[in-house]
C-alpha cells in the first residue's frame, strides 16, 4: 500500500484528482469506482472543473459502491441523486453509463445478483473509497467475509451516527443499505482510499499497521497490488 500524507482537505483533493485524471487520460473508455459521502466531494469538484477545460468523460462508465436501501432519485438523500449532484449532472457523461444499486429493488436478493454480474463485466479501472471510523469501506461493516459481494447490510449505530450530518435528525437516516462487497472492491485494478480528520486516525493506523482482519474491513486492503492511500494530517496524527 502506498501512502501519501498531505497537509489538508484540499491537497488530499488535489492529489487524488491527479490520480484519478491519469486514469481517465489512460482510458477515456474505462471504469471509474465511485463514492459518496462528503469525502470525495472536493475530488468530484476537481473533475468538472477540468471537464470544462477540456477532459472528456462522454465514454467513461461508472459503478458505484452503494446505495440506502428504500430509497431512489426521488429522495434527496439517496446516492444516485448525490452523484448526480455532485459530478454526473455537471460533466459529459452519459447517465446511461452510470451504474449504483436500485435502492426501491422490490426484490432484494435479485438486485444484489444482478449488480454483481454488471462488475463482472465492468471490472473498475480504479475504485475510489471513503473510509468509515470503524474501518468500514463502502458498507462492509466490521464482521463483514472478504469474500462478500454485493449484499444487504445492517448500519452500525457508529455508521448512523456518522451519516446523520446529512440528514435533518437521526431518524431519517435509513437503516438498511446495498454495498458492493469486499470481494467486489477488491477485484478493481487500482484502489484509491481517502482519509481527512482525526476520527479517522485510530482506522487510518489499523488499515496500515494492523493484522488484516475482517473486524477492520479496510484491512484487506493490505493485500491489494496497487493500492494507494491520501491522508491528511490529522488522520495521520498517530502514525508518527
Amino acid at each position: 500500500m502506498k501512502v501519501i500524507v498531505v497537509k489538508d482537505y484540499e491537497q488530499m483533493s488535489d492529489k487524488a484528482f491527479e490520480i484519478m485524471k491519469q486514469v481517465v487520460v489512460a482510458n477515456p473508455n474505462g471504469v471509474l469506482g465511485l463514492a459518496t459521502g462528503t469525502t470525495p466531494i472536493g475530488l468530484y469538484k476537481r473533475m468538472i472543473e477540468d471537464c470544462k477545460q477540456g477532459t472528456s468523460y462522454k465514454n467513461i462508465k461508472t459503478v458505484n459502491l452503494d446505495e440506502y436501501k428504500g430509497l431512489d432519485v426521488t429522495s434527496d438523500q439517496s446516492y444516485v441523486y448525490f452523484m448526480r449532484d455532485n459530478l454526473f449532472n455537471h460533466i459529459d457523461i452519459d447517465l446511461n453509463n452510470t451504474n449504483i444499486e436500485n435502492g426501491k429493488a422490490e426484490n432484494a436478493e435479485e438486485e444484489c445478483a444482478r449488480y454483481n454480474a454488471l462488475l463482472e463485466v465492468l471490472q473498475q479501472d480504479i475504485q475510489l473509497l471513503g473510509l468509515g471510523s470503524n474501518g468500514h469501506i463502502a458498507f462492509n461493516e466490521p464482521g463483514t467475509p472478504f469474500g462478500s459481494v454485493t449484499h444487504v447490510v445492517d448500519l452500525q449505530e457508529s455508521t448512523i451516527k456518522d451519516n446523520a450530518r446529512l440528514f435533518n435528525d437521526i431518524s431519517e437516516v435509513p437503516r438498511q443499505a446495498f454495498t458492493m462487497g469486499l470481494k467486489n472492491i477488491m477485484n478493481a485494478k487500482k484502489i484509491l482510499i481517502l482519509a481527512s480528520g482525526a476520527n479517522k486516525a485510530k482506522a487510518v493506523y489499523g488499515m496500515i499497521h494492523g493484522e488484516v482482519t475482517e473486524s477492520l474491513p479496510a484491512s484487506v486492503l493490505q493485500l491489494h497490488p496497487d493500492c494507494t492511500l491520501i491522508i491528511d494530517e490529522a488522520a495521520a496524527s498517530l502514525l508518527k
